[in-house]
This record gives C-alpha cells, structure tokens and sequence, in this order.
C-alpha cells in the first residue's frame, strides 16, 4: 500500500500581516489568496521494520529513527518530526507507526507561497488517508497551524494552512480565540480566466526567513504608522474583494499596488533596494501593479499586467539576467490523497 497527498501553494494578494496575532485578535485581520498549480507533494509507504524514515527530496535530507510514540525534533526535518509526534499522541493512541516518507515542493522554502505551511497540511493528508482520520477542512488547518505555531514554534499568520486545505479563492476572516471563516469567492469564469490571464510570477531569486521578518513585524505594529498601515491594508482587502467579484480590473491592480505600498510601511525588512529595482522595472515595462508574495523580503512578487502585454514583459524580466519568470494556473481545489494498494 502506497499513500500520496498532493496541496497547492498560494499567492497572497491583499491582506497578508492581518492575520497574524495580536492584530487580528483585537481588530479582526482579513485575507484574499487563491491557489495556483504548484504543490507540496507527499508519498507515505507503511513498513515493518520499526523505523521511520523521513526523506526530503527537494532539501536533500534524510532522517532516521527507531519507530517510537515521540520523536527527537531533528533541525533538518522539524516540521516532519513535529507532524508524527502529534499524530501518534491525538489520533494513534501513543502507538508508535513505521513507514517511509517521501516530500518535495514545486518551490523552495522562503518563496512566499506558503510552502512550509502547505507542507505541513499536505503531511497531515498522507496520516489523515492512511489512518482514516476524521477531519474536516476546518479540522485539518486549525491542526496544522497547531503543529506549526504552537508545538514547534514557528513564527507565521493562519492563512496558509487555510488556503492548502481549502484551495481555489477565499476571502478569508480571523478573529480572536483562533476563529477563522473561509468564504469562497464565487466569481464568473469569464473573470478567474481575465485574472489568470493578467498575472505573471517573478522569482526575485531571494530567499527569506519569514519567520524573522514577521517577528519584526509583530514588534513594529505596536506603533501608530504600522497600525494605520494595516488597517489600511484591510480597507484594500475589502475593496480587492468586491473588484474581483464584479470583474473591474483597473480597481484590482490599484488595490493590489496599494497593498504593496501599505505592507511596506508595517517594517523596515518587508522591502529592500533589490526589490524596489525589481518593482521599478516592471512598472516601466508594462507592469500595472506588483507586490511580494508572503511575509516580504524576497521569495516570489506578484505582477499584474494587460494580457496583451505579458509575454512583452516576460521577454523583458528574462533579459534582466535575474531572476525567473512563471505563468501559473489558478486550481480551485485544495489538498487531495489517494492510496494506491498491491497488485495481486
């Protein structure tokens, strides 16, 4: 028997620092993301060797240990070995499990496509398939963000996990005591074609700890010009919203401009010289509107631009000699497993 799980990564389009505590649990934070046709992927094969064995393709890692009902959390793989200690202690009873597991992502860690937390829900899939668990989308998210802020202690917001389990585009809600409310958008095809069709990813081919710059950010959001700055965000949001669901395009690059421009005031580590660069240069060539996907920093920025226009701008950001140009599809489905068993 062979488990797999398969989750997509997300663009964050407006809202990204809103839900991240103790923002949203005082003012109530929102966010717009939708999923797109890079995955997390996860392969579970079950043994009877009594280890556990962790193989991270994409990290060329590995991880061994003996089966056992908690697990050291190992500094290669934590987010792996934090998955299993949780799943043993709340769903398997303490009974330790043997197996194999082998993940990779479409994206590196750092992208700002939420790859760590699409990781850790696409994990959680592979257990939830193999050992029959009974969770809801809802169920799922809340675990993962569980395992991943509360357990190991990592530094994030709440939509990620959000957006892995339920994919396609959600406007999403966060309020205080961990309350989430995911509201699918319901748009025209004619308007989820015009979007996909305007959007083009530019790797800034910068790496960034998230976690570092959302500490930054957590502290900076005590004073008064990051406070404005993220209600302002939420004002954008909102408006990004209702111009997504009437298909008026202008209004939705000037949000997602707008967006950009207010993020960058919640810290001084959210933007820096090189993207400003990269920023410029897509506006001068064709670009409507541009910002980062994610905490900020580095990773992947998302362009808006005339369709017309987007193979001009593409031929324009690959002779920059920097960086790497994608057109991606926008999926309407969130995390998936499927087990393949034995011929006979």
């Amino acid at each position: 028997m062979i488990i797999r799980s398969r989750t997509p990564l997300r663009l964050g389009l407006a809202g990204g620092g809103t839900d991240i505590s103790p923002f949203c649990d005082e003012y109530g934070g929102c966010v717009l993301n939708v999923t797109i046709n890079m995955y997390s992927y996860c392969t579970l094969k079950p043994t009877k060797n009594g280890k556990i064995k962790f193989i991270a393709s994409d990290l060329n890692q590995v991880v061994e240990f003996d089966t056992a009902k908690e697990i050291p959390i190992d500094d290669k793989l934590p987010l792996h070995c934090g998955i299993y200690n949780r799943i043993v202690k709340d769903f398997n009873r303490h009974k330790p499990l043997s197996f194999e597991m082998t993940t990779y992502s479409d994206a590196p860690a750092g992208s700002g496509l939420g790859t760590s937390s699409t990781m850790v829900v696409t994990i959680i899939k592979a257990f939830q398939e193999w050992l029959n668990l009974p969770l809801g989308e809802y169920d799922t998210a809340q675990l993962a963000f569980d395992i991943e802020r509360n357990d190991l202690k990592f530094k994030g917001g709440k939509q990620d996990q959000y957006a892995a389990t339920f994919g396609g585009f959600n406007y999403m809600e966060f309020y205080e005591n961990n309350r989430v409310i995911v509201n699918p958008l319901r748009m025209k095809k004619w308007i989820k074609n015009e979007i996909q069709n305007s959007i083009v990813l530019y790797y800034t081919g910068v790496s960034r700890d998230s976690g570092k710059i959302i500490e930054n950010q957590i502290e900076a959001a005590k004073n008064e010009k990051s406070l404005e700055a993220m209600m302002h965000i939420k004002e954008q949001t909102i408006a990004m919203k209702e111009a997504i669901l009437k298909g008026r395009f202008e209004e939705i690059a000037n949000c997602l401009n707008q967006n950009w421009m207010e993020k960058k005031k919640m810290a001084d580590c959210i933007s820096n010289p090189q993207m400003e660069e990269i920023y410029d240069f897509i506006m001068t060539h064709g670009g409507k509107a541009a910002k980062i996907s994610g905490a900020g920093g580095g990773g992947f920025m998302i362009i808006w631009c005339d369709p017309e226009k987007r193979y001009d701008l593409i031929r324009e950001l690959k002779n920059r000699d920097e960086g790497k140009t994608k057109v991606v599809d926008l999926v309407e489905y969130g995390a998936q497993a499927w087990t393949i068993y034995d011929e006979e």
